[in-house]
């Protein structure tokens, strides 16, 4: 658990509190809950005079303390791409004792989450010498064999993000659900591009997709998750902001 108060508050700043919620992982949650505590340390530095903490579900009483710490009315942000089970039922039912806790929308649905891809990947392009319309992207998602909530929302970014930018050909492929991973990034040529549409480098970024990849026999550029781009921590701060003022 994580909290960070950031510098120079602003009058009406000053009583705002945030927590960064992450799933992490279970069998090893150290090193997430310390990702998750720089990533809060980035968000904090955007909001001024903002209590900023950070919790992983995975880590045992991890959630409680950052309550805790953040006294009455904090906001909470699902560092999670889907809006589901866990960002619904579960993460309002844990903040339930707290007064005034509100769980926002997680970074896979954020509307500015495709805009952000799309300068990222205009980036990358540039950086290849490539232009969007002669380059495939490929977009691995992390899918469920109980859920279609989470090949929903990796779909309605992966369309909104086509929208931005044409490229020649846009697939989508998941880990646990078909279309599979090694399915869809077979056959994509040299100049194309795989975007993982996760939070944080977990197993799945680790292993999985490699290993699809990899069986695919994959040419492509590889790069970081959607959830480590830069420009993420800037997104949640204006998210944070933006749910505090009042409409």
């Amino acid at each position: 658990m994580s909290a960070t108060r950031s510098p120079d508050p602003t009058a009406s700043e000053t009583s705002a509190a945030a927590i960064i919620v992450s799933h992490g992982q279970p069998s090893d949650p150290d090193p997430a809950e310390v990702d998750l505590a720089e990533f809060a340390a980035m968000v904090a530095n955007a909001l001024p005079g903002w209590h900023v903490g950070s919790a992983t579900l995975a880590r045992e009483g991890a959630l409680d303390a950052a309550l805790t710490a953040a006294g009455p009315a904090p906001l909470i942000y699902p560092l999670f791409m889907t809006q589901g089970w866990f960002t619904g039922d579960n993460l309002k039912g844990r903040v339930s004792t707290t007064p005034g806790a509100r769980v926002l929308a997680p970074l896979g649905v954020s509307p500015d989450l495709p805009v952000l891809a799309a300068d990222h990947l205009r980036a990358v392009l540039a950086r290849a010498g490539w232009q969007a319309g002669e380059t495939r992207l490929f977009i691995a998602g992390h899918g469920s064999g109980r859920s279609p909530n989470s090949a929903r929302d990796t779909r309605a970014f992966a369309d909104a993000l086509a929208r931005l930018l044409p490229f020649r050909e846009l697939r989508v492929g998941f880990v646990e659900e078909p279309p599979y991973l090694a399915d869809q990034a077979f056959d994509l040529g040299e100049k194309s591009i795989c975007l993982p549409f996760f939070a944080a480098k977990g197993g799945h970024v680790i292993d999985d997709i490699p290993d699809a990849l990899n069986l695919a026999g994959f040419q492509g550029v590889r790069l970081d998750p959607i959830g480590c781009v830069p420009g993420v921590a800037a997104l949640v701060a204006r998210a944070l902001r933006q749910a505090r003022t009042p409409a």
